[in-house]
C-alpha cells in the first residue's frame, strides 16, 4: 500500500483524503492518505517531510501555509518544476533521482477546470485581480494558453514587481481602480482572499464573458457581481479537484478519468 499525506495548519478540513482515495478506487490502486498537522515553524515543517519519505512515504500535498517553506526547502535540497520555481510555491512533494522534488499544479488545476468548462484561452482578453501567490501560481500555465493577461491589485507596485518576473509582452499590470473603466474581458479570474475573508471587491462597471473565483464553498460577491450581468460564472471547487488530479498522476503514473471517480 502506498502512503501520502496533507500538510498544514489547520488542516483538519481539507478534503485531499477524501479527493484522492476516490481516485485510488477508480483505477483499483490500494493508498492510505492522511492528514498531517504540522507547527507553523521551518524545523518542524522540514522534519515532517523528512520523517514522511525516509519512512517509505510517496507523495505529499502541501497547503496553507506550508507553499513558501516548501518551495524553500526543495529550492536547498533538491529539484523544483518550472511551475514551482516560478510560483515561489509548492503543493507537491516527492522522491525523484533520489532527492526531493517539489512540483506546483495549483495554476495548471485551473486551466484545466477553465478548459474542462469549454472556456477558450487561446488570444483572450483574462483579467487576474490580486497579486499574491495564487496570482503568481497561475501566471506561467494561463501564459501558456497564449492568453492575454492584465494583472489589477490595489497596490500596484506589487503587481508591477510581479509581472517583471516574468518579462512578457503578453503579461500587463494595472492598479485595481482601473477595473472601473476597462473594456470589457473574455475571462476574469479573482484570485484574493476576498470571498473568504468577506471583503468586498469594487468591481464598478467591469465586465466579462467568464467569470471565476478561486474560492469556494462560500457565497461570492464577485460572482454575483457577473451573474447579475449574465455572465457564466464559476467558483474554484473544480481547480481543487483539478490540482489534485495532476498530483496522484504525478505520483503514481495513473491516468485518472474524472468521469469515472465517485467522489
Amino acid at each position: 500500500m502506498q502512503h501520502f499525506i496533507v500538510i498544514g495548519n489547520p488542516i483538519s478540513h481539507s478534503k485531499s483524503p477524501q479527493i484522492h482515495t476516490a481516485f485510488a478506487r477508480s483505477v483499483g490502486l490500494p493508498i492510505n492518505y492522511q492528514k498531517q498537522y504540522c507547527p507553523n515553524d521551518t524545523e518542524s515543517f522540514a522534519a515532517v517531510v523528512s520523517a514522511f519519505f525516509a519512512g517509505g512515504g510517496v507523495g505529499a500535498n502541501v497547503t496553507l501555509p506550508f507553499k513558501e517553506m516548501a518551495y524553500q526547502l526543495v529550492k536547498d535540497r533538491g529539484q523544483l518544476s518550472s511551475y514551482a520555481a516560478s510560483a515561489g510555491a509548492v503543493n507537491t512533494l516527492m522522491q525523484k533521482d533520489g532527492q526531493l522534488y517539489g512540483d506546483n499544479t495549483d495554476g495548471r488545476g485551473l486551466v484545466a477546470d477553465l478548459y474542462a468548462q469549454a472556456i477558450k484561452l487561446d488570444n483572450k482578453k483574462i483579467a487576474l485581480i490580486g497579486a499574491g501567490g495564487a496570482t503568481r501560481g497561475a501566471i506561467l500555465p494561463l501564459l501558456e494558453t497564449g492568453s492575454q493577461i492584465t494583472v489589477f491589485n490595489r497596490t500596484f507596485s506589487k503587481a508591477q514587481a510581479l509581472i517583471d518576473d516574468f518579462n512578457s509582452d503578453r503579461l500587463s499590470a494595472k492598479p485595481l481602480a482601473d477595473l472601473n473603466t476597462a473594456d470589457a474581458f473574455d475571462v476574469i479570474i479573482n484570485a484574493t482572499s476576498a470571498t473568504t475573508t468577506g471583503q468586498i471587491l469594487d468591481l464598478g462597471g467591469c465586465s466579462a464573458s467568464f467569470a471565476y473565483d478561486m474560492m469556494y464553498g462560500k457565497p461570492s460577491a464577485f460572482l454575483t457581481h457577473f451573474k447579475q450581468q449574465g455572465a457564466d460564472i464559476s467558483d474554484g471547487f473544480g481547480m481543487l479537484i483539478q490540482q489534485a488530479k495532476l498530483s496522484f498522476e504525478l505520483w503514481t503514473g495513473e491516468t485518472i478519468d474524472l468521469s469515472q471517480v465517485e467522489f
